[in-house]
Parts: C-alpha cells; sequence; structure tokens
C-alpha cells in the first residue's frame, strides 16, 4: 500500500518519523557500539551541512560512494538523501579497521561511475591515491 501512495514514501521519510518517534531507540549495532537514531539523523544532518558546504552539493547532483560497510556509510546514504542526490554504491569490506577487499577496480569502476553520471565520488581514506 505504500508504494502505491501519493506521494510516495521514502526510506528517509521512514527514518526521519523514527528518529522523531524514538529517538534514543537502537537503531545500529557495530562491533562494541551502539547508534540511535538520534545519533544517526545528528551525523547525517552534520554530513549533509559539510558536503553541501564545502562540496557544494545540490539536489539532483550523483555521489558514487565508496566506503567500506560501516555505520559511516549509513550516515553518508542519509545526508546524501535528505540533500536530494543519488547515491551510487560502489561497495568495500572491511575486518577489523582495515579495508581488505573493494568489488570494483580498474574498467568496472570506471563504467560503473559513467553509467551512474556521478560527478562527486567520496572514498574512505584507505582508497586516497589507488
Amino acid at each position: 500500500r505504500r508504494v502505491w501512495r501519493r506521494p510516495a514514501v521514502t526510506l528517509l521519510d521512514a527514518f526521519v518519523r523514527h528518529a522523531r518517534r524514538s529517538p534514543r531507540r537502537a537503531l545500529l549495532r557495530f562491533q562494541d557500539r551502539v547508534y540511535t537514531f538520534e545519533d544517526l539523523d545528528r551525523l547525517s544532518n552534520r554530513a549533509a551541512w559539510a558536503l553541501a558546504r564545502r562540496l557544494g552539493l545540490l539536489a539532483g547532483r550523483t555521489v558514487a560512494v565508496f566506503l567500506p560497510n560501516e555505520p559511516a556509510y549509513l550516515w553518508t546514504w542519509l545526508a546524501l538523501a535528505k540533500l536530494g542526490c543519488p547515491m551510487a554504491c560502489l561497495n568495500c569490506q572491511v575486518r577489523g579497521r582495515a579495508l581488505r577487499n573493494c568489488n570494483v577496480r580498474g574498467r568496472a569502476l570506471r563504467h560503473a561511475l559513467q553509467a551512474a553520471q556521478a560527478t562527486v565520488m567520496l572514498a574512505s581514506p584507505g582508497e586516497r591515491g589507488q
């Protein structure tokens, strides 16, 4: 039913609703840390502000995200959604604190960026210069 609603209910809408209703409710457990809805809302707001101010991101601009599966990935996605920027997901895996495996490299990476028409890429510090 929600899919056919006009306007459609997005994942961001659902997140914001839950963050308002239950801000201190646990949303994410990563290693030894628990993040609440309030934590992720605050962190995504800060990230959205920084991305808009520092990079000049505007709604509609596609951003490629080359981050490992960790909490920063989630609040980056939320920040981009709040800004209205589509996200092209380029996934990496982390073991412990070290970047171990990135699924997209070389020609496949170039193709993914061209297909998404991404003009900005956000990457983890471990990907700098590689």
